[in-house]
């Protein structure tokens, strides 16, 4: 193996996606560390979509490592919905920069994947080796291609070039800097942002909503009339729960699906702890836990799991909503079940910290925070 310059406190680092939830807890790990030379260009600065763009930002900033979470993420309605735009700007992000590093001489990189990688019915809990042993979940199968692409770039960089390029795959995350759109985000931040949305409701808090508004984004039509909320109210502060239409109604919060699908979540501070733990692996161990290339990625999650029916009811405490809720069995539920095994990641010393009930909690006040 050819001889790479381990990562120092002053290394410059390059922290692609800095902005979202992903990049930005990477970013305050990197901190806490005592990293002093973190390089972060927002979306204005650097469009990681031009391919000339990204080659004259390597060739000009000395980089070290490459950090790279900046991805076109979103739920299962996003995913299904826009699938041309998440299979080509995610295939592209990847194939520019990981490409564009390796041609400025950047050996050392950290590619940030996701659990959908994974065949929809593989065996529980899903094991490095399931990778490409079966058929994708088909709502987000062009992400999900797109994420494998990102690895399999990693592994055959590696192989040809003999790069310490790495990779994790973490499970659903959540916390601070969040997506909070009520079409496009994961489901944890949708039902953190509808309990909240109907507990004001339920309140006749509408100043409060407002102010939601301004700062998450509109609300959808369908999801106003289900908590109640109408323009007239809105700009009133009318008490009360009317329709455009003049029936008034207490506030409903609609889910997507059965609720019986099972889902693990990973508060994003855990991820970032990971990311630097697998970053920061002297490379002969990290050969050995990877079996000397055999395993193309590490598993990153928390180990355990819920229902989403038990999900909602964690977040409908945490929020204190306690009006109706509706499950729409009509809408697709995704994959049954989405459980990392993490013995790998475990076995090598780090597991995650933060509880669900503790992660949602700390989400819910960093939410509350920003609309105050």
């Amino acid at each position: 193996m050819m001889d790479i310059a381990p990562l120092t406190h002053s290394s410059r680092i390059f922290v692609a996606g800095h902005r979202g939830m992903a990049g930005s807890a990477i970013v305050r790990s990197l901190q806490s560390r005592g990293y002093r030379n973190i390089i972060t260009r927002s979306h204005t600065e650097l469009d990681l979509l031009d391919q000339q763009a990204v080659r004259h930002f390597f060739k000009t900033e000395r980089i070290d490592q490459v950090v790279l979470a900046a991805a076109r993420v979103g739920g299962i309605w996003a995913n299904n919905t826009y699938r041309a735009d998440f299979i080509y700007q995610n295939l592209m992000i990847e194939c520019n920069v990981i490409h564009e590093a390796f041609s400025a001489g950047v050996m050392r990189l950290l590619f940030l994947g996701s659990s959908c990688i994974y065949p929809k019915l593989a065996p529980q809990p899903l094991k490095e080796e399931s990778l490409l042993s079966g058929a994708l979940e088909p709502t987000n199968q062009p992400y999900a291609i797109a994420k494998i692409a990102g690895i399999e770039l990693c592994q055959s960089y590696n192989r040809q070039y003999n790069t310490r390029y790495r990779c994790i795959m973490p499970t659903n995350l959540y916390g601070p800097n969040d997506t909070y759109d009520l079409e496009n985000s994961h489901v944890l931040p949708a039902l953190i942002r509808k309990f909240h949305l109907a507990k004001q409701a339920s309140d006749s808090n509408w100043n409060m909503v407002t102010m939601d508004e301004q700062v998450y984004g509109a609300i959808p039509d369908n999801i106003r009339a289900n908590l109640g909320i109408s323009p007239e109210s809105l700009r009133a502060a009318l008490p009360g729960f009317c329709t455009d239409s003049g029936g008034c109604h207490p506030p409903e919060v609609v889910l997507w699906g059965t609720g019986i699908p099972r889902r693990e979540f990973l508060h994003v501070d855990d991820m970032a702890s990971a990311a630097m733990f697998v970053m920061e692996m002297e490379d002969c161990a990290y050969e050995q836990a990877s079996r000397n290339g055999a395993i193309s990625h590490i598993n990153v999650g928390s180990g355990e799991d819920l229902t989403i029916r038990q999900l909602a009811e964690i977040v409908r405490a945490e929020t204190g909503y306690s009006g109706q809720v509706t499950w729409d069995a009509g809408k697709p539920d995704g994959t049954p079940q989405k459980l990392l095994d993490v013995s790998l990641i475990n076995a090598l010393g780090w597991k995650a910290a933060i509880s669900l009930p503790d992660g949602i909690h700390r989400t819910y006040q960093a939410y509350l925070e920003r609309i105050r």
